[in-house]
């Protein structure tokens, strides 16, 4: 079946979480929520390396919304349902419609953290991905040094499959990393 062709929702909740596609105008709180949580995503996140300015986070954001149009990558935004402010940006990326499987990113504006919201959209998304798009496997990767990342899937019960020695160099070029598989099947 053709990607195009799959109807599903462009938002969703959890019980204190708006998650949905990026819109075009998304992309001053999206910028606003980088330059907040610059420190914490620099040893982790590429885009973190170069400076960004907000008409650069606003087209990103825009490009965004096209692949999600296409159902080429699937970047969602969540927001806190109360206050209407943006928390984090994640998705479901390295998409293969074909099985279907997906991949979920996410990093957190870092006014945010420690309150349970990242682990609450990751099962949002993760419960999305198997009712709304039929998923047989939702993956998460990440840096076996990054704890914080690493913490998620564990509490929600995600199965680590394997590791993956010297698999992509740091963010910063200085070292080769080890990347860490969790997964979910149905």
């Amino acid at each position: 079946m053709n990607p195009l062709l799959i109807d599903f929702p462009e938002e969703f909740t959890t019980e204190r979480l708006v998650i949905r596609m990026p819109k075009p105008g998304d992309g001053q709180a999206v910028f606003e929520a980088i330059i907040a949580s610059i420190k914490e995503l620099e040893p982790w996140m590429p885009f973190a390396q170069n400076e960004q300015s907000a008409q650069d986070v606003e087209l990103n954001i825009r490009e965004a919304y096209i692949k999600f149009l296409k159902r080429e990558d699937l970047r969602l935004l969540v927001f806190l349902k109360e206050s209407g402010e943006l928390v984090a940006s994640t998705g479901l990326h390295r998409i293969d419609w074909s099985v279907p499987k997906f991949e979920i990113g996410y990093w957190i504006d870092s006014r945010f953290s420690g309150k349970g919201l990242m682990t609450e959209a990751v099962s949002g998304i993760t419960d999305f991905a198997f009712r709304e798009l039929r998923a047989k496997r939702v993956e998460i990767r990440c840096d076996v040094k990054n704890k914080k990342s690493r913490a998620i899937p564990e509490r929600l019960g995600y199965s680590l499959e394997g590791t993956l020695k010297n698999d992509d160099w740091s963010v910063d070029k200085s070292e080769l990393r080890d990347t860490c598989i969790y997964a979910k099947t149905r």
